[in-house]
């Protein structure tokens, strides 16, 4: 891809006196690719949003944006730059109605002076068509965003960052309240942001839901990278026991023999995660 990518982050670290939050991430984000940021809680996800979206600064690395090393002071200042978070909340009013949490004080307004009033017709409009572009059709933009289902919600605010200029979109675990169906329309939804030019970040703690749509995986653990892959350099699989840690599962394995003391059912559970590890580290023929 020629030209510089809209985001990158080089040896990225963040300390909080002597605790260390994360420490040497590196990765990148293209225009038109889906970076997926995979770990556990704890894995330093939220501290890495944190940096991105202009929240803290980092300790040590170096962040650029489109070639420019930057140093966010604010949030404002990630968003003057084109970087907008959608967080696990989504920063929406459930009892307002679709268009004016599209637009959330930013609504376009007509007349003039002490005239001057919000443009609904527009405002109602812009955000139809911005939604459709999502793929979505909303029935009526009138109608309270708590009747919508999550993924739709997750919808209007996707479109809302993309309409106001975003080119890099961070999404925050999106789809980890839904269900099998919403989870799917919102990978969906991740999909048109990438088709439409977007850098999206899609943090999540399922490998199940990144590879499907990701372009690059970045693997945390408790603060530390495990390894920034290209898709073409890791298979479902390998992301997969990468995320569960092998040597862990072993570990805990181990542990749970030791600790059933004859009791059966935790040793049928022990009996499992064997069975799983050795699933998970079994080569094809």
């Amino acid at each position: 891809m020629s030209g510089p990518a809209l985001l990158e982050l080089d040896s990225i670290s963040k300390h909080y006196g002597n605790i260390i939050a994360l420490t040497g991430v590196t990765t990148l984000v293209n225009a038109g690719e889906v970076t997926c940021v995979l770990g556990d809680n704890g894995a330093g996800k939220s501290t890495f949003i944190k940096i991105i979206a202009g929240a803290h600064q980092q300790s040590g690395g170096v962040m650029k944006v489109e070639g420019e090393q930057v140093l966010f002071d604010s949030p404002r200042d990630a968003l003057g730059k084109g970087i907008a978070t959608v967080y696990q909340d989504l920063a929406v009013v459930p009892l307002m109605s679709v268009w004016r949490n599209f637009f959330l004080g930013q609504e376009p307004t007509k007349g003039w002076g002490p005239f001057r009033r919000v443009d609904r017709e527009k405002a109602s409009q812009i955000a139809k068509d911005e939604m459709a572009k999502m793929g979505i059709d909303i029935r009526d933009t009138e109608q309270a965003v708590g009747t919508l289902s999550g993924g739709e919600r997750q919808s209007v605010a996707i479109a809302r960052a993309a309409y106001f200029g975003a080119k890099v979109l961070i999404l925050d675990e999106p789809t980890s309240a839904l269900g099998v169906r919403q989870s799917g329309v919102v990978l969906r939804y991740i999909i048109e942001a990438r088709n439409r030019g977007l850098g999206v970040i899609f943090i999540t703690h399922n490998p199940n839901h990144a590879y499907p749509v990701g372009d690059r995986f970045l693997i945390l653990n408790r603060g530390r990278s495990m390894g920034n892959f290209a898709k073409e350099d890791i298979t479902r699989d390998e992301l997969i026991m990468m995320m569960s840690g092998g040597a862990e599962l072993e570990a805990l394995t181990k542990e749970l023999e030791a600790a059933s003391g004859g009791d059966e059912s935790i040793a049928r559970v022990a009996e499992e995660f064997a069975d799983e590890l050795e699933e998970r580290t079994e080569t094809p023929d």
